[in-house]
């Protein structure tokens, strides 16, 4: 198994967990914690973990010059990213959210072409408004009047924020990551990814009442932890050092059918023919996406 095909199954697997994310996040806000208070769980508890792993990787420190470029990073890759998605989160519905987020790709094709002179590819493009297409027809004709949205547009624009925020950071994460040992960076990543957090969620946290939590909400909270964050983060540092930032960003299509699939699961939204119909495009703007830059073999 090449290297390419590895970084594929990883970005996929991260993919897979953050579309289940949606709807387990969405049962933990806000009624046992909020969201900023969540984030700064989320985002001090990753920092444990990946300090705890640095302590057994010897590998090249981060040069002096490189600290601004990640803190840069994580400003959009942790504390905005995360910030703005769980807020949006806790005003939509997950499968609105998951759909919202599908506008990356075009965000980094932009952000790719401005920063690192990627060219801008007709078929690309093309896959990736196809892809748009399918995400706006599920969150116009596609939301079910069952589920808790309590600000359907003030969620989505600020998951729309989100998806900005994250477009960036796989742009401006691309050059660092091909320099230094995965964990290394990471941890560096979040430790100043805490510090942009703490001011936002450090009163919400408090407010918590751990006592009052069920051990199923405890497990929801730990999978957000352990794998929706350090986990993916790690796999899709993975992906993008052996892929383009547009190619990893194209695997956000797949998060709506996810979130769908496992919403109907636990029986939180249904199924009908638009969400159908909004799903296959989505699909068919992968196969456009992934199948110009493999022909790249990127």
């Amino acid at each position: 198994m090449n290297q390419r095909t590895l970084a594929l199954i990883a970005a996929s697997i991260a993919t897979l967990i953050y579309g289940v994310t949606f709807t387990v996040a969405k049962e933990v806000m806000p009624v046992y914690i909020k969201p900023f208070g969540f984030i700064l769980l989320r985002v001090g508890g990753a920092t444990i973990v990946f300090w705890l792993l640095g302590l057994f990787v010897n590998a090249k420190p981060i040069e002096k010059s490189d600290y601004k470029k990640i803190m840069i990073a994580a400003f959009f890759g942790v504390g905005f990213n995360m910030l703005t998605f769980f807020k949006g989160l806790n005003y939509t519905t997950p499968i609105s959210a998951s759909v919202m987020m599908v506008t990356a790709p075009i965000l980094v094709l932009i952000f790719a072409s401005i920063l690192l002179k990627e060219k801008l590819i007709l078929r690309k493009i093309t896959g990736v408004v196809i892809g748009l297409i399918g995400a706006i027809i599920l969150i116009v004709y596609g939301s079910s009047s069952n589920v808790d949205a309590k600000n359907m547009m003030l969620g989505n624009f600020l998951v729309f924020i989100n998806a900005a925020s994250y477009a960036m950071y796989l742009v401006q994460v691309k050059k660092l990551i091909a320099k230094y040992n995965p964990i290394v960076f990471v941890k560096w990543l979040y430790l100043f990814g805490l510090l942009f957090v703490i001011p936002f969620g450090f009163s919400e946290l408090t407010e918590v009442q751990w006592q009052l939590m069920p051990a199923s909400i405890y497990f929801k909270v730990g999978f957000v932890v352990l794998f929706t964050t350090c986990i993916t983060y790690l796999f899709n540092l993975f992906a993008l050092s052996k892929l383009k930032p547009t190619t990893v960003s194209v695997f956000i299509y797949i998060q709506p059918v996810i979130a769908s699939i496992y919403a109907l699961i636990v029986g939180s939204d249904s199924l009908n023919t638009v969400k159908i119909v909004a799903t296959l495009l989505i699909f068919l703007g992968v196969f456009l996406v992934t199948k110009q830059v493999a022909a790249k073999n990127k």
